[in-house]
C-alpha cells in the first residue's frame, strides 16, 4: 500500500503525459452546445457535460505550452504548489490566450494565499472565456476568504447562472444569502 501512494504522483505525471494533445481550448465551437444543455441536464447528463467542457478547456493549441501545462497539473495533484505555479507561468507566459492556463494560475496563487494576484489571473480567464464558470467560483472563494461577501456570492452565483450543478457552490451561496440578503434559495 505504501508503494502505491509513493508512486501515485509519478503516475499522474504520466498520465498527464501521454494524453494526445488536440485542437481545442475556450474557442472551441462544440462548446457552445454543451452550455446550452447544462442547466437542464440532469445530474448525471451535467457531470458528462461539465467533463467534456472541462476537457475542451484543458487543451492549448499552443504546442510549447501543452508539456508545461500537463506538469502543472501533476504537480498541483501532488501538491507542489511552488512548482506549478511556475509551470503555470510558463503556459501563461507561452500562451496568453490560454483561458485555462490562467485558470490553473489562479487556483495556484489562491492556494498559496496570494488573493489579489489570484484575483488577477481570474479575471484574466474571464476576459478569455466569460462562460468559464469554475473561474466565477474561483472568485467567490477569493473574494470570500477576503472578507467581502456580497462580492462572493455575485461571482457564485454568476458561476451557477452558467452551471447550476456545482454543489458546494449552492450551498456558498445559500450561506451568503442569509449572511448578505437575509434569506436563503
Amino acid at each position: 500500500m505504501r508503494r502505491l501512494s509513493i508512486l501515485r504522483p509519478m503516475l499522474a505525471a504520466a498520465l498527464a503525459l501521454a494524453s494526445p494533445p488536440a485542437a481545442a481550448d475556450q474557442g472551441d465551437p462544440a462548446l457552445a452546445p454543451l452550455f446550452a444543455r447544462l442547466p437542464s441536464a440532469d445530474p448525471g447528463a451535467a457531470a458528462r457535460l461539465e467533463a467534456e467542457i472541462w476537457q475542451r478547456w484543458s487543451i492549448t493549441g499552443v504546442e510549447e505550452a501543452i508539456i508545461p501545462f500537463r506538469l502543472g497539473v501533476a504537480a498541483f495533484a501532488s501538491g507542489r504548489l511552488k512548482e506549478a505555479l511556475v509551470r503555470f507561468t510558463d503556459v501563461t507566459d507561452k500562451a496568453p490566450d490560454f483561458a485555462e492556463g490562467w485558470n490553473k494560475r489562479a487556483t495556484v496563487l489562491f492556494h498559496l494565499g496570494r488573493y489579489a494576484e489570484s484575483a488577477a489571473a481570474v479575471a484574466r480567464t474571464l476576459a478569455l472565456e466569460p462562460r468559464h464558470f469554475g473561474a466565477w467560483a474561483g472568485l467567490g472563494l477569493i473574494r470570500n476568504a477576503e472578507g467581502r461577501p456580497a462580492e462572493a456570492l455575485a461571482a457564485f452565483e454568476r458561476g451557477l447562472a452558467l452551471n447550476p450543478h456545482m454543489p458546494g457552490i449552492v450551498e456558498a451561496v445559500r450561506d451568503l444569502r442569509r449572511t448578505v440578503r437575509g434569506r436563503a434559495i
